[in-house]
Order: C-alpha cells, then structure tokens, then sequence
C-alpha cells in the first residue's frame, strides 16, 4: 500500500511480522468478490449547516487557503488503536460523523474569488483489486470494516472528495492557514502563517452559538444520558456488593453510551462516599456503600459528536440522611439562582456570582464561615471556596468544554447570547478531615448540573427531565429499582 500523505508508514499500517503474501495468493484474493457499493446513500441532515458554517469561515478569511485535519490514529499496546474521534473543528465544518469518520482525512477550504472550494481528502474504501484491504491493519476493510469510496462520501457530505495521498503534493508551496497538532504531515508541510492564532480562535468562537440542528442532536445527548442514569441506579444494589462497586456505575453507563451514541463524551467520575470531594475522581476503583451518596458526572456523545455533561449525587440506598438533604438543597437552590441568573445580555460570569452568593450565605448561616457572607463574596476574601473551588458553568457542544480557546472578553466577560448552551453546577465538598463542620457532614460530596440553552426571555434546561430535587430523587430510584 503507498500511504504517502497518510500520515503512516509503511510499516505502521503493516504488522512488521505478519506472514508475507504469495504471488497467486495475492491473485487470488483479487477474485470472486460480488459487487457491493452504496447505492442509495443519501446526504446527512447536517449537510447544509455545514455548509452555511463554511461560508462564514470562508467569509472571515478570504483568500487564504484553510486547513482542517480530522486528526490520527493513535497506537494503544501495540498492536491497536484507541477508540477514534475526530477534531471537533473537523466535525463542525465538514459534517463527517459517527463511524463515517476515518483518521488522516482533512477538510481544505481553496479559494477562489471572493469564496472558497471546499475539498475533502480522505482514505477511501480498500477495493479489492488492492492488497490493501487485507494487508493494511489500518484502514484495510477486512481489519476495521469499510469505508466509503470517493463518489460515496461526496453524496453523502456534498463536498468534492480526493484521496488522502494526493494531498502532500498539493499543500507544497502554498501559504495556508492550518488547525495545528493534529496530523503531523500536515504540520510538517505547512509554514507558520501570521494569522494562524486568529484562525484557531475564530474556529473555536464561532462554536459560541449553537444552530438548530447542534441544539436538537445536545437534546439527544442529554436524553442518552438520561437512560445511562436509569441504568446507574439498576446497578447500584450490585456495585454495593462489590469492593470496586464505582467500577460497576461506570461500567453501566459507558454500555449504554456505546449502545445510545459513539461513546462517552468525557471519563465518567462514579464518586462514592468522602471520593466525590476529589472534584475530577475517574479512578473510579471504591465501595459503594449503602448510607453514602454516590455522585456520578458523566455524559454521552452522540454519533454527531455532540455530548451531554449532567451531575446527578444520589443515595445509594434511596433514601437521603438529615445532613445529606441540608448540604443537598443548598446546592439545589444555589443552581437555581444560576437558572434565574441567565438571560440574554447578562454577563457570564454573573451565573458563577448567582451560585456563590446562594452557597455563601448558606455556609455562613451553618456556622462554618468566620466572616460573613457579604464580605466572604469579595473577590480578596473568598473563604466560602474551601467548601466550593470550581466555577459552576462553561460552554457545552462538541467538546465538554466547549469553545476553549475563545478569547475571554468572548467568554467570560461576554454577554450572554440566545443559543448558547451552557452547564449550570454547583457543588460543596466536605473533605473527611475537615473539623469547620460536624461529623455528620464530613466526606459528602454533592454537585449537580444541568444543561440549558440561552432563549430570548432566560434559559430552558434540557436536562429538566433528569430528577433534580431529593424528593423526585427518592421517588426516580424507588421506580426504577421497583422497591
């Protein structure tokens, strides 16, 4: 196989001691095959929101030729890849998803007068006048299943469709603007150019504002997600039983990821008892406990690469303790206060400013600030975020936070704006040594977040349908656990 431009030698998309092919094997393996092309392929629904996404990139950099690069592979043990997916910018302009997306292609935006052409180059189906869909491990057909041929891929994205090992040869000598770090051909064969920074911030911006399309597929995400939680709770009498019992929550909702979409949109932390203190806990390797919560953070990304991100802390027993409830409502009517927070033209960082002055006043009225809410809420003083370290919302899309290399008067100093998809999520960690408070307290963990989209009057929460308050908590799991 020539895997010039792939990215990939030779070497690495053959298995260096697999047995060598004869002559009249090679033959052989040439004849008798049935024809089986697509026929009826008919072009994905995102087609024309890409387009339309394209048109405004191409507007903003007229004259530039702009370059988009799906990503890698990467190698796990040797001998197999990770689970792929693709860069995200690749996804939003191009269209290409789910199990359609194959490494090393690249998205190149041409220009021409005051637009753009746009081209897709990509690794191809492996036809089977070729050793290649047998021999080659990466991208050969008998080894991870077919691809589509040209003429297939451009019905189904609407885009004019090359081969990948053409592209070398045509990024030679042309200035481009290149999304770097992920195809290290590409990279290698393209220049600095000036503007590249803006470029990558552009991309990720216009990311700002979610489309119809992104909002229904982030409405699928979060109804995904909502079944991976019914599933959590079937499993939670079993992880009781078992010494790594989080292994069995996060084994649960990663079956029904795979089942509802590509997979998860980020590691899931399954925290049980003093564990959900440690704010990013994906070891995910404790009991679960009957008398403790369990607070689990997990998400499913659909086959459109769009994720959910919700935070439910549960009982594992069903039933909430006195000093589980107390600590719980504060963080309920905190995140409430960030719903009622959000509306067009307010700040994003008043969501934050919402939450903290709920979670302040609260600590201090338990007794455990030594100064008052109203001077902890100053910016030099801040005791309450012992109790309370990360902020409670970020952009959500295609990536978990999305739009990351926004500039920030575009993010955090920005006005809210209708369309935008944000997380809402408050919490407070007791850590088990801490002796500010009782020890009924001490060891609870709870956050809880929501999903919600920017509308002209406030924000509507998506994930609504995901019980939120301790009593429709109690009632969910005493439904679907039957008892």
């Amino acid at each position: 196989m020539n895997s010039e431009g792939t990215g990939l030698s030779q070497e690495q998309t053959e298995r260096v001691h697999d047995q060598g092919a004869s002559v009249i094997f090679s033959e052989f393996m040439k004849s008798g095959w049935a024809i089986t092309d697509l026929p009826d392929l008919e072009p994905l629904e995102v087609v024309t929101y890409a387009f339309s996404r394209r048109q405004v990139l191409s507007q903003a950099f007229q004259g530039v030729r702009l370059i988009l690069p799906a990503g890698e592979l990467k190698v796990r043990a040797g001998d197999t890849d990770y689970n792929y997916r693709p860069d995200s910018a690749f996804a939003y302009y191009s269209g290409v998803q789910g199990a359609d997306s194959t490494a090393d292609a690249v998205l190149v935006l041409e220009p021409s007068g005051d637009s753009h052409i746009t081209y897709l180059y990509m690794n191809p189906r492996s036809t089977r006048d070729t050793e290649a869909f047998y021999r080659d491990t990466h991208y050969g057909e008998l080894w991870v299943g077919r691809r589509y041929t040209l003429s297939e891929a451009q019905t189904r994205y609407q885009i004019p469709t090359r081969k990948v090992t053409e592209l070398k040869n045509f990024l030679t000598g042309t200035p481009a603007l290149l999304l770097r770090g992920g195809d290290r051909m590409v990279d290698a064969a393209i220049a600095v150019h000036p503007r590249e920074e803006e470029f990558v911030i552009f991309t990720s911006e216009h990311r700002l504002i979610k489309d119809d399309y992104e909002i229904r597929e982030m409405q699928l995400a979060v109804d995904a997600t909502g079944f991976g939680f019914n599933d959590v709770i079937l499993t939670l009498p079993a992880a009781a039983e078992h010494p790594r019992g989080e292994r069995i929550v996060e084994g649960a909702f990663f079956g029904r990821a795979r089942l509802e979409g590509h997979g998860v949109g980020y590691n899931t932390i399954a925290a049980s008892g003093s564990h959900a203190c440690v704010l990013h806990w994906t070891r995910n390797d404790g009991a679960v406990n009957n008398g403790d919560l369990i607070l689990i953070d997990a998400g499913i990304e659909v086959d459109s690469f769009y994720t959910a991100d919700i935070t439910r802390t549960l009982p594992i027993s069903g039933k909430f303790s006195p000093a589980q409830r107390a600590l719980y409502m504060l963080v309920y009517e905190s995140q409430l206060a960030g719903f009622a927070a959000i509306k067009p033209g307010v700040l994003f960082s008043e969501i934050n400013k919402a939450c903290q002055a709920v979670l302040a006043k609260g600590l201090a009225d338990m007794g455990v600030l030594t100064v008052s809410a109203e001077e902890s809420l100053k910016p030099e003083v801040g005791l309450h975020r012992r109790w309370t370290l990360h902020g409670v919302s970020h952009h959500l899309g295609l990536d978990v936070h999305d739009c990351a290399q926004a500039r920030k008067d575009q993010y955090l100093d920005a006005p809210l704006r209708e369309g935008m998809v944000l997380t809402v999520e408050p919490g407070l960690y007791i850590q088990p040594d801490d002796e500010l408070f009782a020890p009924e307290y001490r060891g609870i963990g709870i956050r809880i977040e929501d999903d919600v989209v920017v509308t002209a009057d406030g924000c509507r929460n998506i994930s609504e349908n995901i019980p939120r308050h301790p009593d429709e908590i109690e009632k969910w799991m005493k439904s679907v656990l039957g008892r």
